[in-house]
């Protein structure tokens, strides 16, 4: 049983200022996609590992539900090693690494640029190895507040795509969104602070968590699962496809099987909601993270499903502190992470 306990952090004190760091960013990133799509635009590659490559999944799926073009979303040696056939002129790859210094991701940049694609880097700082890697280089200073600014980083690159090939959409309703991100996500996380301390408390001591989520939110879940439970918490857990999930997984669900299931407002709910009802009936021990219970000040209505992806992965990030403090595990102990070669 857990009996160690550590302080829980709070919310991390430059939360609103690296948003917004980050929203500042959306004129350069105009303009860069608009010289991108004006030489020619083919395809669209999103490149990373680990967190970096989870942050992607909003983006991945905005693009491929209305872009005009194929898009990609691949972990970075996958990418250097698969040596994609449509890679080359005409490529845009979004790299990215909260470092800069992720070796594969670096080589991937490398390997992008050499191809004849553009390449723009989205990492924490300008001088990092990837930044200079890249032609371009989107950051958000901050080493505390990660995930949300490089979502906005994703998203207005994404959003920069579809306005310059003409893809419908109210572009200055998403952009009003966005702006109301800083307070609307520092709220989110003020909101559930009650409910991630449950998640946590009730999960501390499981042997494991199975991690359910979908669209663009499965990016969250496996995430949370991976990065979190696993990297950060030493501790058993797996991540599925709300859909999948009952094409085999779901057999081992008894009354007494830990589930988190996450669910958003995007047009994949349908899928979440399936599996919230199975598992109300299967077992006794599910958790929910639903973004309809979010207030998100500022954010029009009808853009919510646009906003619930980003939302669900600040509040799965929050979740881990509070697993942090309940079972007094460090988020930053590692047994082999930055520790051996590997």
């Amino acid at each position: 049983m857990t009996t160690a306990t550590l302080p829980l952090k709070p919310i991390t004190a430059d939360f609103k200022e690296a948003v917004s760091f980050a929203l500042g960013q959306n004129d350069t990133a105009r303009r860069f996609i608009d010289d991108v799509v004006g030489s020619g635009l083919r395809n669209v590659f999103l490149v990373g590992c680990g967190g970096s490559l989870t942050a992607a999944y909003p983006a991945h799926y905005l693009l491929e539900t209305r872009a005009p073009l194929p898009v990609f979303h691949m972990n970075s040696d996958e990418f250097n090693l698969r040596r994609p056939a449509l890679l080359g002129e005409g490529s845009l790859v979004l790299v990215s690494s909260h470092t800069g210094t992720t070796k594969e991701t670096v080589a991937a940049a490398h390997y992008a640029r050499e191809a004849g694609a553009r390449v723009a880097a989205l990492t924490r700082s300008a001088d990092s190895p990837l930044a200079r890697a890249a032609e371009i280089a989107f950051t958000y200073r901050s080493e505390d507040t990660v995930v949300a600014p490089k979502q906005v980083l994703f998203g207005q690159l994404a959003h920069a795509v579809l306005e310059a090939v003409g893809a419908e959409g109210d572009h200055a309703a998403v952009r009003q969104a966005y702006e109301a991100l800083p307070d609307a996500l520092y709220a989110a996380q003020e909101q559930t602070e009650e409910l991630n301390h449950a998640i946590a408390t009730a999960l501390a001591d499981e042997e494991v968590t199975y991690v359910l989520s979908a669209g663009p939110n499965y990016g969250a879940g496996y995430g949370f699962s991976m990065c979190y439970l696993m990297e950060m918490q030493w501790k058993h857990a797996g991540s599925f496809n709300a859909g999948e999930f009952f094409h085999g997984a779901f057999e081992v669900v008894t009354e007494d099987q830990p589930v988190l299931l996450l669910l958003g407002e995007d047009a994949t709910r349908p899928m979440a909601e399936r599996a919230r009802t199975f598992l109300e009936t299967y077992t006794e021990k599910a958790h929910y993270l639903d973004t309809r219970a979010l207030t998100l000040p500022g954010v029009p209505e009808h853009l919510r499903g646009e906003i619930s992806p980003i939302a669900l992965d600040v509040l799965v990030t929050r979740l881990a502190r509070h697993y942090e403090a309940v079972r007094g595990h460090d988020l930053d102990q590692r047994r082999y992470m930055f520790k051996v070669a590997y």
